[in-house]
């Protein structure tokens, strides 16, 4: 296992040998990623999660997600392979080799995004994103928003369908729907982009340094109620969210040398 990031758990360098009997293999609820997984472990085996090296997610980007969400706190290093439709987060799919493909892997370590919301009723929630924290609108009529970053005010009034904050591994996620700009892995900064804003019409978002903190306030909330969603955990009529990256937790995911996660961000951007 090769070129690791700073405070990357195991050693720089793996023999495939190191990897026997300790790789645990993870699948989404899919006929093919479970039928794939049978094959693996029969293979392979299967430690327990306490054990393993390193985990093998089997499914799409939605897998990778759930799998980091179940191991935040344990920083075991994840390689996914692809039995979903898009599997950006992942590589692709083989039975052969696999230790050596773990061994040769390259490692990426990503921080979550940890949102704070206030409700109407002031109950606070909190809850960790990889992708990213989104507020969008409950009904019919339009949202409004103010935003602040390291508590100054920078838009008096956004009138959204919503906004959201990504990581740059979620960059090209809901993010690049929304007409965000993609952002390199090494580039410490998080995209703040409107979804389907109406005034100021012609604001495109920002660029804001990893460690800023984002806070977003909600205007008329009762005639115009808003909902925050840390990946998939959603809080409803929520009158105020912040959010900061979470520099104590890390996610290491593991990607075959030749199509590393740095590569895929950066032709994402040249893809037609």
């Amino acid at each position: 296992m090769s070129d690791a990031a700073p405070g990357f758990p195991l050693p720089v360098t793996l023999s495939p040998g190191d990897f026997a009997g300790r790789i645990a293999f993870l699948a989404s609820s899919a006929e093919v990623a479970c039928a794939a997984r049978t094959r693996l472990v029969a293979r392979y085996g299967d430690a327990p999660l306490d054990q393993a090296v390193a985990i093998v997610a089997l499914g799409g980007d939605g897998c990778m997600l759930e799998t980091q969400h179940r191991l935040l706190g344990r920083n075991i290093p994840v390689y996914g392979m692809n039995c979903g439709s898009v599997g950006f987060l992942m590589n692709d799919y083989r039975e052969e080799a696999l230790p050596e493909r773990l061994a040769d892997a390259q490692a990426a370590m990503l921080h979550p995004l940890r949102m704070r919301a206030t409700t109407a009723s002031g109950e606070v929630r909190e809850a960790l994103a990889i992708n990213e924290v989104s507020l969008l609108r409950e009904t019919r009529q339009a949202a409004k928003i103010r935003i602040l970053i390291d508590g100054k005010e920078r838009l008096a009034e956004l009138i959204c369908d919503g906004v959201l904050v990504s990581t740059p591994a979620g960059s090209t996620a809901y993010n690049l729907s929304a007409h965000g700009p993609i952002v390199p892995l090494g580039a410490n900064l998080l995209p703040l982009t409107p979804i389907s804003a109406f005034r100021p019409r012609r604001w495109r978002g920002a660029l804001l340094p990893a460690d800023a903190e984002v806070a977003f306030e909600i205007l008329e909330g009762e005639k115009r109620p808003v909902a925050a969603v840390a990946d998939y955990t959603e809080v409803r009529e929520v009158r105020r969210v912040e959010v900061r990256e979470d520099r104590s937790m890390s996610l290491t995911l593991l990607f075959d040398p030749d199509h590393g996660l740095s590569e895929r961000i950066i032709a994402e951007q040249f893809t037609v």
